[in-house]
């Protein structure tokens, strides 16, 4: 039987063509980038605290858009990629804690399959036992994986664990990790909430965390905002954007993040998805400063923009 094959919201944004691949890999032959900003590593880390929360909202990031959530008791974790390189390229600096020094995992959440975004050998060495949702088409290999509880959500989609509850949102990408199978399965991020049935009386719902996995710009997160009002928090991706012919259908440039988070109507924006990984032409430091310049011309609240070293734990404050 034939793969179910996904597609964007947006008919217009298609994978690249090989055609598209080889004129870039062309272009950047003569291209001289300096690799030697780094974002840093968080100057005091909160093992003690992670490894002992069960009531504090806490945000810690890892690198790229791998992030250990804590909310409600529960540990969660996004993306897993603990890898040292990605492809030919090593990574361009260390996670900021290692798989040995994060305590066990309860939920972990795939955005899509792409390798920057899920690592076999990173997922399999998490401790736990942890329950993975992932998007609709991803199942089967993840079970394969060892992961024996496994819920495949498409856009939209909704599920419960615990006294959180975890909805898929669409995003614009696309997905592949052999020559094969392209598109077949889905692409999104995730809203974290609380479950309103077990909010106490009186209790607010105003914690809840936006996941934006990796997206071009596109209507959707105007969507996700009207559908999701009151985000506390917005994970969202700033790198990998150029150039920009090539890359604006799947990666937002930072000044578009900016737009999204806006659009999305999050109280706080956290970036992610720079500084690990050499994906795309741009470097960590130019995608830092465009959001920076975009943050001030637009008059923003400095702080509302909350730039993350990693291992840095950011703990919510009600």
């Amino acid at each position: 039987m034939a793969r179910k094959r996904y597609s964007n919201a947006d008919p217009a944004a298609k994978v690249k063509t090989w055609k598209e691949i080889r004129r870039w890999r062309q272009e950047r032959k003569g291209q001289v980038k300096d690799l030697s900003f780094l974002i840093g590593q968080a100057e005091h880390k909160q093992q003690e605290l992670l490894m002992h929360n069960r009531s504090e909202t806490t945000i810690t990031w890892i690198g790229h858009s791998t992030f250990l959530l804590q909310v409600a008791g529960l540990t969660i974790v996004t993306d897993p990629v603990w890898a040292n390189r990605m492809g030919f390229a090593r990574r361009l600096e260390a996670p900021g804690l290692t798989l040995d020094e994060i305590p066990p995992v309860d939920i972990v959440l795939l955005s899509h399959s792409h390798y920057d975004h899920l690592h076999v050998g990173s997922l399999r060495k998490l401790k736990g036992s942890p329950v993975a949702l992932v998007p609709e088409g991803l199942g089967m290999k993840i079970r394969r994986l060892g992961l024996s509880t496994v819920h495949e959500l498409p856009w939209w989609g909704k599920t419960t664990v615990g006294p959180l509850e975890f909805h898929f949102v669409p995003a614009q990408h696309w997905t592949r990790r052999t020559l094969t199978d392209t598109n077949s399965s889905l692409w999104g991020g995730w809203v974290i909430n609380r479950s309103a049935e077990l909010l106490v009386d009186g209790a607010e719902n105003n914690d809840a965390i936006y996941f934006a996995g990796d997206s071009g710009y596109f209507q959707g997160f105007r969507d996700i905002g009207a559908r999701f009002p009151g985000i506390r928090y917005a994970l969202m991706p700033i790198g990998a954007y150029e150039p920009e012919w090539f890359m604006g259908m799947q990666h937002v440039t930072p000044e578009e993040a900016v737009q999204a988070f806006l659009d999305v109507g999050a109280e706080t924006f956290i970036p992610m998805h720079y500084g690990a990984f050499r994906l795309a032409d741009d470097t960590p430091q130019e995608a830092l400063d465009r959001l920076l310049i975009d943050w001030q011309r637009r008059e923003l609240d400095s702080s509302r923009l909350k730039l993350l070293k990693h291992g840095e734990t950011l703990v919510d404050q009600g």
